[in-house]
């Protein structure tokens, strides 16, 4: 079966930023949904029209990735908005009930960076945005979507979205 729309494809992948540094490899096999949001847009153009046994060796700059990074997505919250033990490395969704910081979005998942005594510092980019990847992938299966998937525009969680909460360096999965 050729990977059209919509269907599921079934990887394997490397992952790593531009001088070769390891994020991620998925040695076990994962299912994504093709043509819904698992995967990025240029890895989607990459797999189009392949099949099973399709192997690929991707370089992705950051707006093909997950963007470029955004230093007004950095903010600065009072330390007493957070629980006690709040370190670097923690994540939030969203800011802390009674943020100063009017204009962030309320939506991201933020990163806690630094921490002081008098305030917390987040970073709502993508833990990736700013950083070239290299992605070699190979396509174990495919196969048709279920309707379930085709209505849910996924196959569930992957480590694409995953990667979201997840600090350069650490397992996706």
């Amino acid at each position: 079966m050729d990977i059209t729309s919509p269907c599921v494809v079934t990887l394997i992948w490397t992952l790593s930023d531009a001088q070769g540094q390891l994020i991620d490899e998925l040695k076990e096999p994962v299912e994504f949904f093709f043509g819904g949001g698992d995967l990025l847009p240029k890895v989607e153009e990459a797999l189009a029209g392949q099949s099973a046994g399709f192997e690929a060796h991707l370089h992705l700059e950051p707006e093909n990735a997950f963007g470029d990074y955004d230093a007004d997505l950095l903010c600065y919250e009072s330390r007493e908005l957070f629980p006690d033990g709040v370190e670097p490395g923690m994540q939030f969704e969203g800011l802390p009930d009674g943020a100063a910081t009017p204009d962030m979005p309320e939506d991201a998942l933020y990163t806690v960076t630094e921490v002081y005594p008098e305030h917390v510092v987040l970073d709502g980019n993508h833990p990736l945005a700013g950083i070239a990847l290299r992605i070699a992938l190979k396509v174990l299966e495919v196969r048709e979507a279920t309707e379930a998937e085709v209505g849910a525009g996924s196959v569930g969680e992957n480590p694409l979205m995953v990667l979201q909460g997840t600090p350069p360096g650490e397992p996706l999965h």
